[in-house]
């Protein structure tokens, strides 16, 4: 039995939940589940320019999670554009909302 996942503490986001193609409904397309801590990974890392170390003391997880978390969150991105599918952001098991100005 694995061990339960630790809290992923991720900024509050309060930006948009599903990012689609222009004219194509909802319901005719495929999608992609992006976890907060996903993007907070990237946001850390691809955005804010952080190291996988830094960034993983700001989330309260290891270095190897935020790889992990990264290379998840990229492949489903790049899977969302590519295929052209509906990426849609919410909250993982282990996601935590920071309620500050960023951490």
């Amino acid at each position: 039995m694995p061990r339960p996942c630790k809290r992923r503490l991720c900024r509050a986001y309060n930006g948009d939940r599903i990012f689609k193609p222009r004219s194509i409904p909802l319901t005719q397309l495929n999608t992609v589940r992006l976890e907060l801590s996903e993007l907070e990974a990237m946001r850390l890392c691809d955005l804010d320019h952080h190291d996988q170390e830094t960034a993983g003391q700001k989330m309260g997880v290891s270095r190897g999670t935020v790889q992990r978390l990264l290379n998840r969150g990229r492949a489903k991105v790049v899977a969302a554009l590519i295929e052209a599918s509906a990426l849609v952001i919410e909250k993982g098991e282990s996601d935590e909302d920071l309620h500050s100005d960023g951490g």
